[in-house]
């Protein structure tokens, strides 16, 4: 057995988004067959804690064409200074500033999977921010960069923002929160929850707007909040 979150996209209350730790069975192996039998053994549990929800994978593992089209190694944005269409992957490895270099803009012109593997990321002493497209972010709230990236990347496609809108939870059964921090899961379950709230164009006014946003979005299933963080 394991234990993953899942992302609700909240239309009330207080917090956008709420996080729940889920227990489902785990496939062990990382052939696509048997991350694709994990993630369906999560659905099903989580669908039996919420029958009423339409739940989407976000992931290269989805089996759902949406889904894997809106995995952050697909989904594209542009980034004006530099004139390219580039996954958003890519566009958040580029962006991180660290002690000791970043941003290392020659990230934008590599595969997502180079860009995230990049030795100087992890060689470059810690992590003291990001630098987008001539914008400076602070890496406080923990997630609010790659979210606000992402959400402009999937607001700029039109036909997925709209699909995306269909469904309640999502999950990506890659994600361990034991390792990780940044989620796109959870960045759609923020778009989602925006949305229908009537928040969307409010938060994406400014920097300082989505920032503030950002810091009282996430609830956990015991109700404390977290701030900029999934957990």
């Amino acid at each position: 057995m394991a234990n993953r979150p899942i992302f609700i996209a909240e239309s009330g209350g207080k917090n956008s988004v709420r996080v729940q730790s889920v227990e489902f069975r785990w496939h062990a192996g990382m052939a696509m067959s048997r991350r694709q039998m994990s993630m369906r053994s999560l659905h099903q549990a989580a669908q039996s804690l919420h029958p009423k929800a339409r739940i989407l994978e976000v992931s290269r593992m989805s089996d759902n064409p949406l889904g894997e089209q809106l995995s952050a190694f697909n989904l594209t944005l542009n980034y004006a200074m530099q004139a390219l269409e580039v996954p958003v992957e890519c566009a958040f490895q580029s962006s991180k500033v660290f002690e000791r270099g970043g941003p290392f803009l020659d990230l934008l012109k590599v595969s997502p999977v180079d860009a995230k593997r990049d030795p100087r990321l992890q060689q470059s002493g810690r992590l003291t921010g990001f630098h987008f497209d001539g914008e400076a972010w602070p890496n406080e709230p923990l997630t609010a960069f790659y979210d606000w990236l992402y959400i402009n990347a999937l607001s700029g496609k039109k036909r997925l923002a709209d699909e995306v809108l269909q469904y309640d939870i999502f999950t990506d059964i890659a994600f361990n929160p034991g390792k990780s921090i940044n989620c796109q899961a959870g960045a759609v379950a923020l778009f989602v929850a925006l949305v229908r709230r009537g928040e969307f164009d409010a938060a994406l006014s400014s920097r300082e707007a989505f920032l503030k946003v950002e810091s009282n979005a996430t609830v956990h299933e015991d109700g404390q909040r977290v701030q900029g963080s999934l957990f």
